[in-house]
């Protein structure tokens, strides 16, 4: 696993704030935008992941676990604007999540995932208490639904605040099948919001459902999950 560190990114929608991108052999297969769908798979980000696959760019997670305490107390920062929490596949290295979670003291770190949560495996009882536990130590660990169908059965986990793929046409607020409240991305709404100055993603303490509207290259492919 490698890991990249920007610390200041150029994203328009991110803002100037420091994000990560963790190698492809991080995403989960259980994830269905694998395949098609993937956001990340287009544009200049694609380039950019795929060397940090190849190991052209980036660092281990002990190199980078150091960079984030060096950050000033109070930093958000966003990790994995591709790729997924570590360890191979669906699992999740929870002794190299734990790195993570110690470096993020007193900062304002937060991501999401699509490794399995839901099951009564081992590993998905696992990944599910890593998860709990990021979150209850101020690690911010978004769990990603494929659609706002999903996302009620991830928020009944109760260990993490949910974010879901939804259609374009969706509209700001919404709600789910279950009732659960659900708004737009804001930096989806207006032009003047980014993560840097909203940071809802990064609470999660938080009830509502984040819905992102596809978009990419592949943001046809992202809607006819987020609406199968």
């Amino acid at each position: 696993m490698n890991i990249h560190l920007t610390l200041k990114s150029s994203n328009v929608k991110t803002g100037p704030i420091p994000v990560t991108t963790s190698s492809a052999e991080t995403c989960p297969n259980a994830c269905p935008f694998k395949s098609g769908g993937c956001y990340a798979k287009g544009g200049p980000l694609a380039i950019h992941w795929q060397a940090v696959t190849l190991g052209k760019r980036g660092d281990s997670i002990d190199i980078l676990s150091n960079q984030i305490k060096s950050f000033p107390v109070g930093q958000v920062w966003r990790h994995n604007q591709a790729g997924d929490l570590p360890g191979i596949g669906d699992n999740i290295d929870t002794a190299d999540l734990a790195k993570l979670v110690n470096a993020n003291e007193g900062r304002r770190g937060f991501t999401y995932t699509h490794k399995p949560c839901e099951g009564d495996s081992l590993m998905e009882k696992s990944n599910r208490a890593a998860v709990a536990n990021a979150n209850a130590n101020g690690f911010t660990i978004n769990l990603s639904g494929n659609s706002i169908t999903h996302a009620d059965r991830l928020a009944s986990l109760n260990v993490g605040p949910v974010v879901a793929v939804v259609p374009e046409n969706t509209p700001d607020t919404f709600y789910t099948p279950q009732g659960r409240k659900g708004v737009v991305c804001p930096a989806q709404q207006r032009d003047d919001i980014t993560c840097a100055n909203c940071q809802l993603c990064q609470r999660s303490n938080r009830s509502v459902i984040i819905g992102f509207r596809a978009h990419g290259t592949s943001k046809r492919k992202a809607e006819a999950i987020a609406t199968a």
